[in-house]
Parts: C-alpha cells; structure tokens; sequence
C-alpha cells in the first residue's frame, strides 16, 4: 500500500521532542527522514535515561524518549560548527522538501539554518521552527520544556479538582500536542507548496499549541468571563461523574442531554424511584442535589464489577466507559480492534507493543517502521546517495571531524 507522504524528504536539526516529535509522525506517514546530529554527542534526548526517580533506559543503552521522538528515522552525524558541515547541510537540503529546527534563534543564527540561508539553497523548502513561547514579544528568545506548556497555558489549572494545587501531567503530554501541531503546519505548507508553487517558513511553539488545545477552556474565559471551575467529583453533576466499582476499577459516564436519558439510567441501576424522586427529577434538582446523589450513585456502582456495568449501559445504550490505566490499554478490545496498539519487532526489545497511527486511510497506510537509529547509522548512505559525495570525500571529511 502506498503511504501518504511517500517521496517527501525531511531533514531535522533538532533535539528533545517537541520538535522531532512532528517529524516522527511524517515518518509515520511515509516521510524519508534524516536527523542531523552532532557527531559523538547526538541529541541529547539519547542520554535522558532517568528523571529523578524513574528510569527509561532499555536494553542496548537506549532511551525509551528517544525511541519516540526519533521512529522512521535516519542519522547523520555533522558538526554544523564547521563551514564544510554547514556546506553538506546546504546541499542536502537543496534535495529536500521540509527543513525543522527546535534550536534557539541565537544557535540557528550561529550555524548558518536560519530560513532566509536555507531558501537561498531551496528556494521551494517548507521550514519549520519549533520555540518554547513563539517567535515574537519579549519571550522569544527563552527556552522551555513540556512543564512549562503546562503552566503558562492554564492547563494545570484545567485539571484536578478545585482544592488541589496546580496538576501535572505526566509525561510529554504537551511536547507531543506540540509535536502533532509541527506535523499538521508542514503537510499544510506542503499542501499549499502543491497549490501556489510556494515555499516558505511556519513556526509552532510549545505555549500556542498547549493554548490550542485548551481552545475551549480558554473560549469560555475570553467569551464568557469566567474561567471554566476544575471538577469535583462529591458535588459534580452526577450524570457527567466517575465511580468506583466493587473490583476498584473506575467508570466514567457522560449523559448529555441528562433529561433524555435519566429516566434509562435509574432503570440501570435498579433504581426506577429515583426517575420521579422530586430531589432528582430534574437536572436542576440533580444538580442542586448533587452531593446527595453522588453518594447515593457511589453506594451503588460499589455493588458490582466494571465489566457488568458496562454491560449494563451498552443495554440501556447509556455513555460511558471504562477509566483505564496505561498498562491496561494493551486489554482492552477496542484499543487493539483498531490498532491503536500494535505489535512492532524493536531491535534490543524483540516483539512488542507501541501507540499505532490513530488516523486510518482506505487506499494507505501508516504507521511506525524503524526504530530510532543508533548515532550515525545513515552517514555514509546519505552523504554518497542524497549528497553525491564520493568515498575519498566522505573519508576525509572523517578524518576531519566534520562528520
């Protein structure tokens, strides 16, 4: 099957994941995408193998964020500080269609990447610039991290209940929100590069695609003046709550309109008095009610397993779902019915699971095909196949600590 973004070609000058994120997803879609890395160092994302207490290293020495941000990749070590390295840059991208770089402006400045160098190469190149807070006002020279996309967009407030301090989320939430805005911005660009004939440069921050994701909690305070309360469950709405069940598994359910579907769910749950309880037979009253109720719901869901309440609401046709947790994805039917876990033979790991592409194409495919490459896997093969150099050149370009 042919794949959406066959014969495009990516050369990536960035580190971490915010930004080589969004060229793993072209990979996923059938991208040829070539990493420049510093040779003998790499990206740094390869030698984050702990965060405080918690280690991500895999066997081979290999970091599991590094297996994410750099999928369907190859690697070319070149030291971009030297004019012959900044040279080889030149010609490659003269032979590619998107250029991405997360680097500060100061770095690409210094090492000669900047987009109007670049298009002087390709005069029909798509580069795209990653940043912490955007390319404009008195941030933008800043540097910045998943954590901090979480606090400066509201998201941390957007998340816990009302009494508790601001919530993190782990891990990488943003940096892969940001990674699948980068993504989006290119094939965009490209898209109108098909159209007009046009090159040209889009720029994506980790601050603007966090607030993006946050559009309606941010709509809500701009449009309507207030900003949207964090949950609590004990006094939520209790048609749009979550409950524990008597295996200590969670069921979250979301009945909206609630009037169309009360009068069902008090037949779920055994319980048709409540249907014209007049402390619940309205949503008002419900509402009003709401920590009555909540209780009441908590006594109930307490009394069976999960899996019999799902069965249950599927009868009565009544929202809801199961609270997973990660390690339970790789269990649940309908996460593996549509392949949004799927197997793939990883190099060290030998057969395992991995998060598939969540978009499906009747007439494509997509998905993950290499694991992240070892440091300068593909030099040799870039530099004699895409650059044309011989292998008297690439030898002494070796010797000289260029590459």
């Amino acid at each position: 099957m042919k794949r959406p973004l066959e014969g495009i070609r990516v050369l990536e000058c960035g580190i971490f994941h915010a930004g080589p994120g969004g060229t793993a997803i072209l990979g996923d879609l059938g991208a040829e995408v070539i990493k420049i890395e510093q040779p003998g160092i790499g990206d740094p994302i390869r030698a984050t193998k702990r965060i405080g207490s918690i280690s991500f290293e895999i066997p081979g020495g290999r970091s599991i964020f590094c297996e994410g941000a750099n999928r369907n990749k190859k690697s070319v070590t070149i030291d971009l500080g030297t004019n012959k390295g900044q040279e080889i840059v030149h010609r490659l991208v003269s032979r590619s269609d998107v250029f991405l770089t997360n680097m500060r402006p100061q770095a690409i400045k210094s090492l000669n990447i900047t987009y109007p160098i670049l298009r002087q190469f390709n005069s029909k190149l798509i580069y795209a610039s990653v940043s912490a807070f955007g390319q404009k006002g008195p941030d933008r020279e800043r540097g910045g991290f998943d954590y901090q996309g979480q606090a400066r967009s509201g998201l941390m407030y957007s998340m816990g209940e009302i009494d508790m301090p601001p919530v993190l989320s782990q891990f990488g939430i943003v940096d892969q929100a940001t990674a699948v805005m980068a993504s989006h911005q290119i094939i965009t660009a490209l898209f109108m590069r098909e159209r007009f004939g046009i090159g040209q440069e889009v720029h994506v921050s980790i601050l603007g695609s966090t607030m993006f994701m946050l559009y309606f909690n941010i709509l809500m305070t701009q449009m309507g003046g207030f900003e949207p309360p964090r949950h609590k469950r004990s006094t939520e709405l209790p048609t749009r709550n979550y409950y524990k069940c008597s295996d200590d598994r969670w069921l979250m359910m979301t009945l909206t309109p609630p009037e169309k579907y009360w009068g069902s769910l008090c037949l779920a749950l055994d319980h048709p008095e409540f249907e014209n309880d007049p402390r619940f037979n309205t949503d008002e009253m419900r509402l009003e009610n709401a920590k009555e109720l909540v209780a009441i719901f908590d006594q109930i869901f307490a009394t069976r397993p999960l899996e019999e309440w799902l069965n249950i609401f599927a009868k009565y046709d009544l929202f809801c779902c199961a609270v997973n947790r990660p390690g339970e994805l790789a269990d649940d039917p309908q996460v593996l019915a549509n392949d949004y876990l799927v197997d793939f033979e990883h190099p060290t790991l030998g057969k395992i699971k991995i998060p598939g592409y969540p978009v499906h194409f009747s007439e494509s495919s997509a998905g993950t095909t290499s694991a992240a490459p070892e440091l300068g896997e593909h030099t040799d093969e870039v530099l004699s196949t895409l650059g044309e150099y011989t292998r008297d050149e690439i030898a002494q370009l070796r010797e000289e600590r260029v590459i």
